[in-house]
């Protein structure tokens, strides 16, 4: 068990795994992407003040949207509230941003109908976005790391969360195991070129394959 878990820290978890090193060149792409960054103020649908605190940029404002309670000791340039991205309450809707970001959470929200909702607030909420996704037919699922796991029938993943020890948030609670397996959804390219029409659709490979989605509008 301790050596599949080191595997996992290797691939995914430690600062120098193959986890990482894609998310810094994401953020590196990302900064690419919006160069005036250090000024505009962003709305983060579904991530974390811990991502915003370990990241190599800083926007002006950042405000954070998402369903679990924030840490209560924030900077001033970065905000929390605990709301749904998919219905949003009038004084976020109402609020003008200059980006909107959102780093792997549309495949969470649950369905056509609130994937569609939640690229409705992207919309909305500002001219310009960036919106990443797993896509659904890179060979090793992300949130599970285990290949062709999106495939295979809800007992069979069940019980393979229930068992395979390089997932995120392992459980033996056979209740637990399936709730979490039903929540993600992946994404493929022509779901994201439906939800984001406008949009500039990009990809991250890893060996070549596509590993993740981009839905970006840079003006």
């Amino acid at each position: 068990m301790s050596r599949l878990n080191a595997l996992r820290s290797r691939f995914v978890d430690a600062p120098d795994s193959l986890g990482a090193k894609a998310r810094a060149r994401r953020w590196n792409w990302f900064a690419e992407s919006f160069p005036d960054l250090s000024s505009m103020s962003v709305i983060d649908l579904g991530g974390t003040a811990s991502a915003w605190l370990r990241a190599p940029v800083q926007p002006a404002h950042v405000q954070i949207v998402n369903l679990e309670t924030p840490p209560a000791d924030l900077p001033g340039w970065l905000r929390a509230d605990v709301a749904d991205a998919c219905a949003l309450p009038p004084g976020i809707l109402d609020t003008h941003y200059d980006l909107v970001f959102s780093n792997a959470v549309i495949e969470h929200v649950g369905g056509h109908l609130r994937r569609r909702m939640f690229a409705d607030s992207v919309h909305r909420l500002a001219e310009r976005h960036w919106v990443q996704t797993p896509y659904r037919y890179f060979p090793v699922e992300p949130h599970f790391l285990f290949p062709g796991f999106q495939y295979l029938p809800i007992a069979a993943r069940t019980a393979l969360l229930r068992r395979w020890p390089l997932v995120h948030t392992p459980t033996s609670d056979r209740e637990a195991a399936r709730n979490i397996v039903m929540e993600v959804e992946l994404l493929s390219i022509t779901e994201m070129r439906h939800y984001f029409p406008s949009s500039e659709i990009r990809f991250e490979r890893l060996g070549g394959l596509v590993k993740s989605v981009l839905a970006i509008k840079e003006k």
